[in-house]
């Protein structure tokens, strides 16, 4: 199609109109019963609640963790659920890549004239999961009020970018976990311990796990640079781990080489792809 041999721009500004219009269609179809998309975008909220609610008891109770007071750990709290759910959000559904290809769906949208990775993100779009993004981003904003920060140019414009960095790193893990179902269509389990697990584990303080869990989540799946490192630069604390101060400020950089490993692994799945059941 012509949007093939279009500058990359062009490309990219096409997916992203693909993307909101197949995402808005699926959104119209779930407006047409809005009694069940309230109640299920409730639900969400009553669990992410609830998960904000274990993070305040725990803190509350300690008074301190590793030196983080209750409303620092909420920030830590708040960033991984941020981007999380944001991630959740925009390519949560390829996770169901291995229904798609057990069932031959996915066939269908490779000879689709529009991406299959987009096709496949925005499969069963639901703003219900906005439910998890909205209690996160309040959580937030009363955090950076609450906790002492030093509001510097610099620290201000940098809190933008160290989000879309963490939301972009979690879309890229979502991605690489989900591309493992290429090789075994049954795996989607596994890719969820990588996903919800990841959050879960990044929602506290990583000083508060063993030297081992802090360096392979640094260095090898970069979970640190969600929630962790973010939350140290914008407290301007030491890391209590004994990692380097520069680290905080690698989040952008590790996000961009995660997409593209992210993006090296969907190709790679593709290329090796032989339709249902290969």
């Amino acid at each position: 199609m012509a949007e093939t041999h279009a500058p990359a721009p062009e490309r990219l500004a096409w997916t992203l109109r693909t993307y909101v219009r197949l995402a808005w269609t699926w959104c119209r179809a779930l407006a047409q019963y809005p009694a069940s998309l309230l109640l299920l975008t409730g639900m969400v909220v009553l669990a992410s609640a609830a998960e904000m609610g274990a993070v305040a008891i725990v803190f509350g109770h300690a008074g301190t963790l590793v030196g983080f007071t209750v409303f620092e750990g909420l920030l830590v709290y708040a960033l991984a659920a941020t981007a999380f759910g944001c991630a959740d959000l925009l390519m949560g559904s390829v996770e169901r890549l291995g229904q798609h290809i057990r069932t031959g769906s996915f066939d269908a949208m490779l000879v689709r004239p529009v991406s299959p990775l987009v096709q496949l993100a925005t499969d069963g779009f639901s703003p219900r999961r906005l439910g998890k993004v909205v209690p996160a981003l309040a959580v937030l904003a009363v955090s950076l009020t609450v906790c002492d920060i030093d509001w510097t140019v610099s620290r201000a414009l940098m809190l933008p970018v160290l989000l879309a960095s963490s939301i972009a790193l979690c879309c890229a893990v979502w991605l690489a976990a989900s591309c493992t179902q290429f090789v075994a269509t049954d795996a989607r389990e596994a890719a969820n311990s990588l996903t919800y697990g990841g959050q879960a584990l990044t929602e506290y303080p990583l000083a508060l796990y063993g030297r081992g869990i802090v360096r392979a989540v640094t260095f090898a799946v970069p979970l640190a640079f969600v929630s962790w490192q973010p939350a140290l630069y914008l407290l301007d604390r030491p890391d209590p781990t004994g990692l380097p101060a520069a680290l905080r400020w690698a989040a952008p950089a590790v996000a961009v080489l995660s997409c593209v490993l992210a993006a090296a692994a969907w190709r790679s799945g593709l290329r090796r792809y032989r339709s249902t059941g290969s």
